[in-house]
């Protein structure tokens, strides 16, 4: 059955099973030598002003497992990445999975006491990391696994011009770490080590989850996982090889590893790489190369919308249009299509689903709860079950809230060396997500929040996420956050932190005044806090702790 006739997602619920999917490549190096096969001549990355061919990177990456053999690198060792959006990190990525090894993506903008812990966790033995950030690398060693650092540059594959973003950088070539292109070029035409290919429950990706809940775990995303849902990114959003991909999510994150990367080694098709966001580089870049693809966090369109050169760019490129990884206000979809003209689909998976579990499929309209005002997450994937369960662990039924559990393809096996960790987040393999929610009669999914979150004002359960949709929906707002803090008539009440648009100003009163005119009485909040910006992570979820830390 199609995934977009009849509306399969019910008659999964119907039936109380989903229609198989078979995975079309064992691994996702197999996805990509596929299109090494195809399409050698077809772009694969475009890095500013420069473009890279699939052929290039296969070059690369293959002189790059016969370096990293070289340097020891053994089948199911862990190489660590510390890189921005670069078009090294794709090679590194294939070269590491030729030479037989997993993948551990770090976000560039740890610094040492993190960068040491990820490190140390995974037992990594390599670490490729910029130039820049050598100096922290280095600083934790010592008390790592880590025996070889291998540098490079974002000035590297530029091609020549360097862009404005780019215009502070310079190379600092440390000189007891291995060069990454030279390494390269001292292997060109080599071929990789003769090691096992990677199977389907190889381990591709050991993912470390953000913390949020305590220190950071290595999901273990497997090679089926990552190829599941790549195929999933393809079938639902009517992908193909004609298709351009923003690739503003970062590749450290799973919405840039699959989102992007993967997706664009299956279609194959070309994705759009600027070091790391920013929003005039960004508008700038789907211009020039006619992007007609993106997923990334809904703040990456709140900036491009109030970005003052947003009305001089040609964007029309720009159609299939995703938000995942923050909730989405459906405010917020309303303005975009305004101003742009694309409709923003929504998605929602986690680290621990290798991305997406849920999308709303191209096309389709997301409804929104006439209750809670929630824009709906879409509904699950193809051969995915997701069940709504209360706190005795039973399915609740439809209009229900409760936890979310989700099982599937792209569900991970695991955490690394984390066997309790797994058994309470994962018992029997199916996914415990933390995140409370409901469906609809029709089979749609609805996030409420995160069971943490949820704010008890006298007795009375408020969830920050339908207090923060109701002010997206004044004109001065550009972001919100809410949370609970301590009151000593009611235990706790509503405070919320606001940016404002460019050019808007507003008391915090009218804000108050705005939501209790929409709300119920117990919710509306009663503190509001105006500030230029609101934490958050690189993946753009906006940080509530750190805003309750104030």
């Amino acid at each position: 059955m199609s995934v977009y006739d009849d509306r399969p997602w019910l008659a999964r619920y119907d039936a109380g099973v989903a229609p198989e999917t078979a995975l079309e490549h064992p691994s996702a190096l197999a996805m990509f030598r596929a299109a090494t096969v195809a399409r050698p001549d077809r772009p694969l990355l475009h890095y500013f002003h420069a473009t890279r061919t699939v052929g290039q990177v296969d070059a690369d990456s293959d002189a790059l497992a016969a370096g990293l053999a070289g340097l020891g690198v053994q089948p199911g060792d862990r190489v660590a990445v510390y890189l921005q959006n670069v078009p090294q990190w794709p090679v590194v990525m294939l070269g590491v999975w030729k030479a037989g090894g997993v993948v551990v993506p770090v976000n560039p903008m740890l610094r040492e006491r993190e960068l040491q812990v990820i490190l140390a966790d995974s037992g990594a033995t390599v670490l490729v990391a910029l130039e820049s950030l050598y100096p922290v690398a280095h600083s934790v060693q010592a008390s790592t696994p880590v025996r070889t650092i291998i540098t490079t540059s974002e000035l590297e594959y530029l091609g020549g011009e360097v862009p404005k973003l780019l215009a502070g950088s310079a190379r600092m070539r440390p000189a007891s770490a291995v060069d990454l292109l030279e390494l390269i070029d001292e292997h060109a035409g080599a071929a990789p080590p003769a090691v096992p290919e990677p199977g389907p429950d190889d381990v591709a990706f050991l993912t470390y989850t953000s913390g949020t809940t305590g220190p950071p775990k290595g999901a273990m995303n497997t090679h089926r996982n990552v190829v599941f849902n790549a195929q999933t990114y393809r079938d639902w959003i009517r992908l193909g090889p004609d298709d351009v991909i923003f690739g503003v999510a970062p590749l450290f994150h799973i919405t840039g590893l699959i989102g992007h990367l993967a997706l664009g080694l299956l279609l194959p098709a070309p994705v759009v790489l600027g070091f790391r966001f920013d929003t005039g580089t960004a508008l700038e870049l789907v211009e020039r190369w006619r992007a007609t693809f993106v997923v990334g966090a809904i703040p990456v369109f709140i900036a491009m919308m109030n970005h003052p050169d947003a009305d001089e760019r040609d964007l029309s490129s720009l159609v299939k249009v995703y938000s995942g990884g923050a909730p989405v206000a459906p405010a917020v979809v309303d303005a975009y299509e305004r101003k742009f003209g694309p409709y923003i689909h929504n998605a929602y998976g986690l680290t621990e689903t290798t991305s997406p579990s849920h999308v709303g499929p191209f096309g389709e309209r997301a409804p929104v709860d006439p209750v809670s005002g929630a824009l709906s997450v879409g509904v699950p994937v193809s051969n995915t079950m997701v069940r709504i369960v209360g706190e005795d662990g039973q399915d609740l039924p439809a209009g229900e809230v409760g936890e979310i559990v989700t099982s599937g393809p792209q569900v991970v096996p695991g955490y690394w060396n984390r066997p309790d960790e797994t058994a309470n987040a994962l018992p029997g393999g199916v996914l415990h997500t933390g995140d409370v929610g409901f469906m609809d009669p029709d089979g749609w999914f609805y996030i409420v929040d995160r069971k943490k979150d949820q704010i008890n004002a006298g007795g009375y359960k408020i969830w920050p996420r339908e207090v923060e949709d109701v002010l997206y929906g004044h004109d001065a707002v550009r972001e919100a956050a809410v949370i609970g803090v301590p009151d000593d008539y009611r235990g706790e009440t509503v405070k919320a932190f606001v940016s404002l648009k460019p050019g808007h100003a507003v008391e915090p009163s009218e804000l108050i005044a705005f939501a209790k005119e929409r709300m119920a009485a117990y919710k509306y909040p009663r503190q509001v806090e105006i500030v230029d910006e609101l934490p958050k992570t690189v993946s753009g979820k906006i940080l509530r702790r750190e805003l309750r830390g104030r």
